[in-house]
């Protein structure tokens, strides 16, 4: 059983115990049964059960009485989801990064027209940033949103775009020139309907998950699509991720845990030499470096969460130090289990095989762990006067 000690740090509320306990509870129950043999397939049962049983309120905020999402709530459900199941994780996480500009920025009719749909599961989310070109780097988007009369031409390419080919709706960022850079960037909603919307690639991945290239064919788009004002799109990209960055740490946090209880089983059956494998002092080193790496990666995990709902307008530092360290000390972590499995660590199918290979995209994706460095150090010199 994983470690629930850290559910009573101060960081967390009793209602937030309460939430952990109870999802740990529904996912060992409504999980294990998902045919993962289909991704796409996978992913849109995964969605719907999660709505259903209403852990996607928690993705979005309320159009009906909107209130600031709750980010210690999110990395709760991001880290037990985790600790469950990958895709389950995943499917739960593009909800709430797919709308998060419609939650922090959308109008009322957006919100209205779009929340309902996604925080009950019956429609997915995507968001859709990242081009061939400008990864990490979002003030090079190409992707280009022309004005035309009382709407605009969306044109251009999206890759790496999770979820894509099954979302119902897009959050696209694209340049409308209101100043270079990042400063004429702008977001827009794109219904997956829409004519000139181009699934021009499936992309494959060591850990399955449904990914695309998307081609923007002179996509024409009303301009109650437009997302905040024009110029606004890399305000609301930065602000999505900052409340997002930390729930990354937060699945990678799953994984640890995963891996850990994995390895604790498997030291305490496995026989060597006449003795359990527990029982050797080498193997009490790396159990002792697995539970250090995952309790700091928490508390820097929880640390950002916390921040960001006691009201901070901006948690970028911390948010960057807890994707960082989490998600690479996770990669550590997995990797003690699985030499410490030996054979059976690296069988397909095995679950600390799985989890090598889902903790690996982690420190990628949602700005790279040389990014996040970049991040923290600008942050760190900013606070001295000494921003280069």
């Amino acid at each position: 059983m994983a470690d629930r000690s850290f559910l009573d740090w101060p960081f967390l509320e009793p209602r937030h115990k309460a939430l952990a306990l109870d999802l740990d509870a529904w996912a060992a129950a409504s999980l294990a049964d998902v045919d993962h043999a289909d991704t796409d397939a996978a992913c849109k049962t995964l969605v719907a059960k999660l709505g259903e049983a209403g852990w996607l309120t928690y993705s979005a905020i309320d159009p009906a009485a909107p209130a600031p999402l709750d980010v210690r709530s999110l990395c709760l459900i991001r880290e037990t989801l985790a600790r469950h199941d990958g895709l389950a994780d995943f499917a739960f996480a593009m909800q709430g990064l797919g709308t998060g500009a419609i939650s922090l920025f959308g109008t009322p009719e957006q919100r209205s027209r779009w929340l309902p749909e996604t925080r009950s599961g019956r429609a997915l989310s995507a968001f859709a940033l990242t081009e061939p070109q400008s990864g990490s780097d979002v003030a090079a988007t190409a992707t280009t949103a022309t004005r035309d009369g009382d709407g605009y031409i969306l044109s251009g390419e999206k890759t790496w775009i999770s979820n894509g080919g099954i979302a119902d709706v897009y959050t696209v960022f694209a340049r409308t020139g209101e100043a270079p850079g990042a400063r004429g960037l702008s977001a827009f909603l794109l219904p997956a309907d829409a004519p000139g919307l181009f699934i021009a690639e499936r992309l494959e991945t060591i850990a399955p998950h449904p990914l695309a290239r998307l081609v923007l064919d002179d996509i024409r788009l009303p301009a109650s699509a437009l997302i905040g004002k024009p110029g606004d799109g890399f305000r609301i990209a930065m602000s999505v991720l900052d409340v997002f960055r930390s729930t990354v740490a937060a699945a990678a946090l799953g994984f640890a845990r995963r891996a850990l209880d994995e390895t604790l089983a498997r030291a305490a059956g496995r026989q060597l030499f006449g003795a359990p494998l527990a029982d050797l002092q080498m193997v009490q080193g790396h159990i002792a470096d697995m539970a250090l790496d995952i309790d700091a990666a928490a508390l820097l995990t929880y640390r950002a969460a916390w921040t960001k709902d006691a009201g901070a307008p901006r948690v970028t530092r911390e948010a960057a130090m807890a994707k960082l360290y989490a998600t690479d000390r996770a990669q550590a972590v997995i990797d003690k289990a699985v030499q410490l499995h030996g054979g059976d660590g690296v069988r397909k199918g095995s679950v600390v095989e799985s989890l090598y290979r889902e903790i690996r995209a982690l420190r990628i994706y949602e700005g790279a762990s040389d990014v996040q460095k970049v991040v923290i150090a600008r942050q760190t010199l900013a606070t001295q006067g000494a921003n280069p």
